[in-house]
């Protein structure tokens, strides 16, 4: 598997999780919903959105589903960045975590999709 298959499936295995357990990954991003509908909102904002694209990105190895999935990388982690100035959020490992896989798998995409 190559760097670019490896950043669709970390984006399509991300949406499964944010479909099959949105109660964990929302806990996990400090995102709690209040109610059932915001539920139905990380389902599909944070599960059916990524795994989609992580999805397409994965079968079919183009070089504009790969830079498609290179860029919601980046653009995850870049917004992540100016969120330490905008909004001065407490930070954790896992934040850090995030931001390094934002980046690193978004590098890695678009790393790929030049060597196509």
């Amino acid at each position: 598997m190559d760097l670019g298959h490896l950043s669709s499936a970390a984006l399509m295995l991300s949406g499964a999780a944010g479909i099959a357990i949105p109660e964990r990954v929302t806990a996990a991003l400090d995102l709690p919903p209040t109610s059932q509908r915001g539920l139905t909102e990380a389902r599909a904002g944070l599960g059916g959105t990524y795994a989609a694209l992580g999805g397409y990105g994965l079968l079919s190895g183009s070089a504009g589903a790969q830079r498609a999935v290179g860029y919601t990388w980046l653009g995850a982690g870049v917004v992540r960045l100016a969120g330490l100035a905008i909004d001065k959020p407490r930070t954790d490992s896992a934040y850090w975590a995030y931001l390094a896989a934002e980046l690193g798998l978004g590098t890695a995409a678009l790393l790929a999709a030049r060597r196509r």
